[in-house]
């Protein structure tokens, strides 16, 4: 087993994972950052300390890179799944193997695990408080089972905290929209994407984080957040309408009632997950006073229409 201190990122293949990487092996040049993940890397990260492996997610994989390595802390950024199967398959997969890498990390004496989840596990239902805390229940599996795995291994991971709190630190982030020049997630495609479907009758409120405003929260959530679930946001919102506006995209709008057309229409013309008309018809705006007593207040660099403006796009 290698002795020097590491950190294992775990889904370390995407654009915000690529971004942490970078900002950890830069400020914590004594720790060996490791990297794994089912994908190839995005992005080149050159530093000596980085390394990383292209792996299946195993429980013999798993069980071998613990072995060969002392962690320190362990960030998992992505489901741990297989690529392709049936939703009951990824949904069994992701949490037997979040299960075992949560007993390896107790069982090797892991001092910190933070699971990056998403205020998805909310659900966009038309009952949503005004501000949503880390209290609420978790719905979004209820209506639809796309999001079936991302809310039961932020559950999963939430009472395994409660339970185990004396021995690891465990910390669970529910950040709102993550966006940025290397975030390739459902939402910018949406955004960024022309004619794609915007109610008339209703404009939604949305919350969006930069994505190396992001990364920075990731990094100090090693050091100055506690055991705990936490709500990501910065403190501006921003509607549908405008921020569609400030991107430039062309919109094609519909009315409510017309949405369980508009869905069938849309899935044939783009690919977007069933949940997501949901989140653009029902606001789901997450309270983020909890964790603003951690990190530090400067770290917002980005304000919402700045993050917003950087993937504008021309009109055709």
């Amino acid at each position: 087993m290698n002795k020097q201190p590491s950190i294992l990122i775990i889904g370390a293949a995407g654009g915000l994972a690529n971004i942490l990487c970078g900002i950890l092996s830069k400020r914590r040049s004594e720790c060996r950052v490791i990297g794994i993940d089912t994908r190839a890397l995005k992005n080149d990260i050159d530093f000596e300390n980085f390394s990383f492996e292209r792996m299946r997610y195993t429980r013999r994989n798993f069980e071998k890179l613990f072995r060969e390595n002392k962690f320190d802390a362990i960030y998992q950024l992505g489901r741990l799944t297989p690529p392709g199967g049936t939703i009951e398959q990824r949904l069994s997969f992701s949490l037997v193997n979040t299960n075992k890498v949560l007993e390896l990390a107790q069982k090797n004496k892991v001092k910190k695990y933070i699971l990056l989840s998403s205020y998805h596990v909310y659900g966009a239902l038309a009952d949503n408080p005004v501000f949503i805390t880390e209290d609420f229940p978790l719905r979004a599996s209820i209506k639809h089972s796309e999001l079936r795995d991302v809310t039961e291994v932020d559950a999963l991971c939430t009472n395994w905290m409660w339970k185990n709190q004396d021995s690891i630190e465990t910390v669970v982030l529910r950040p709102c929209n993550i966006i940025g020049p290397q975030i390739d997630n459902t939402i910018t495609k949406y955004l960024t994407s022309h004619m794609t479907p915007v109610p008339i009758d209703f404009n939604p409120i949305l919350q969006f984080i930069h994505e190396y405003d992001m990364a920075n929260i990731l990094f100090e959530t090693l050091d100055k957040v506690p055991t705990g679930v936490y709500n990501v946001a910065p403190d501006q919102t921003i509607s549908l309408q405008e921020a569609k506006k400030i991107i430039g995209t062309k919109n094609i709008p519909f009315p409510i009632f017309t949405v369980g057309v508009v869905s069938k229409v849309f899935k044939k013309l783009w690919t977007f997950p069933g949940y997501f008309l949901d989140f653009l018809m029902y606001s789901c705006v997450i309270d983020n006073s909890k964790i603003q007593k951690y990190i530090s207040k400067d770290i917002f660099k980005y304000d919402t229409k700045k993050t917003l403006s950087l993937l504008r796009k021309p009109l055709p």
